[in-house]
């Protein structure tokens, strides 16, 4: 019981100092200290074992309600402080583009041609977890400028904000890594697989080698081995990936085939916006004419 005590006593003194009467408490009709501010007693009863303190019972200090509620404030501050470090060190590590950092479903242009597509896209991102045990990979594929990385990235980001680690990257990127590593490609390998999610853009825009081949393979291959799902971009249709052996892809297909595909159809965001910049500045050159 003493030890007991003793390991209370500081932990009292503590509390008592944080909850030290200030100018407008008072004392109640019981003889309990309360707050002046908020009206709630600064103190309370304890009932003790049996030989711990004089009596059954002790009155201790305790934090009054508006005390409480600034302490909750503080420490919901503290943890966002913390959850925001944490997504900022995810950016870091997810090697995005900084030309996507600001993807979101918010600002993706939705037409008619993409509408169901950023519905599934928003779905996936909102259930990853689901998506996550299912080990549901996407594949999007479709003519250049469709919004397919954009999209991507749109569910890259909504991740990241919540704290999911997210690697998005593309594989002429991680082709040039892998050449740099060397002997160490394995390890290149294992750190993308400790994300929870690994987007890899543009697949088919790699050189056509022997080294490529086997690379693409082999980090497609060992998510597929490591139950973490993927998301793959690419500019070929799904005919092109399908082809009979002797495409340079027919070995990975059977991985690619578990993936849920989706078409992005429609006009070329690229030339579209394009067009809006060239018409702007054509506007604004000719303004002063007359």
């Amino acid at each position: 019981m003493e030890r007991l005590s003793n390991l209370l006593a500081p932990i009292v003194h503590r509390v008592a100092a944080e909850n030290a009467p200030v100018e407008g408490d008072y004392y109640d009709d019981d003889g309990f200290l309360c707050c002046g501010k908020c009206h709630t007693r600064k103190e309370c009863e304890v009932h003790l074992p049996e030989g711990l303190g004089k009596g059954n019972t002790a009155r201790f200090p305790s934090m009054c309600e508006c005390r409480r509620k600034a302490v909750e404030a503080e420490e919901e501050l503290e943890r966002k402080k913390k959850d925001m470090e944490v997504v900022e060190r995810l950016r870091k590590e997810s090697l995005m583009s900084p030309r996507f950092e600001e993807a979101t479903f918010q600002n993706f242009r939705e037409d008619k041609a993409n509408s169901y597509n950023l519905k599934l896209c928003r779905r996936y991102a909102e259930n990853f977890d689901v998506m996550m045990k299912k080990n549901q990979g996407l594949i999007f594929y479709g003519d250049v400028g469709t919004g397919k990385t954009f999209a991507a990235a749109c569910i890259a980001n909504y991740l990241l904000s919540r704290g999911t680690s997210v690697v998005m990257t593309s594989f002429i990127k991680l082709l040039s890594s892998m050449q740099t590593f060397g002997n160490d490609n394995e390890l290149l390998i294992s750190r993308l697989n400790r994300a929870k999610l690994l987007i890899i853009d543009d697949l088919g825009a790699e050189r056509d080698t022997e080294f490529a081949q086997e690379h693409v393979y082999n980090i497609i291959d060992s998510r597929y081995r490591a139950k973490r799902p993927l998301i793959i971009t690419t500019n070929m249709t799904i005919e092109e990936i399908r082809e009979p052996n002797g495409t340079r892809y027919a070995r990975i297909y059977d991985r690619l085939s578990k993936m849920y595909p989706m078409e992005f159809a429609g006009g070329s965001w690229r030339k579209d916006e394009a067009s809006r910049s060239l018409a702007e500045m054509k506007k604004f050159l000719e303004g002063n004419d007359g």
